[in-house]
């Protein structure tokens, strides 16, 4: 079992090593950014009338997937999403 995180950990850290500095910084700002909108749409969620909480999901579901997704790219997870390889390992 170490071996297997010691290898997430070294994949990791290439990935964190491939995306240069200024990029890195944008990608940064570009995720803490899509946090912050996450938030800020689910507190309209909670509120929403039953008409516009489908369309909130909608955005919810695709600020998630944009946020796994720049946390890949930075290496800070491995988690593939649901449907992913890091799910069935977790079961």
């Amino acid at each position: 079992m170490a071996e297997i995180i010691d290898f997430a950990e070294i994949q990791a850290a290439r990935r964190k090593a491939r995306v240069p500095a200024p990029e890195r910084e944008n990608l940064e700002r570009a995720v803490q950014l899509m946090r912050e909108n996450l938030a800020a749409v689910a507190a309209e969620l909670a509120d929403a009338p039953r008409g516009e909480q489908g369309e909130l999901l909608t955005r919810v579901e695709r600020l998630v997937a944009l946020i796994r997704y720049g946390m890949r790219m930075l290496g800070e997870t491995t988690d593939a999403g649901l449907d992913g390889p890091a799910s069935i390992r977790s079961r």
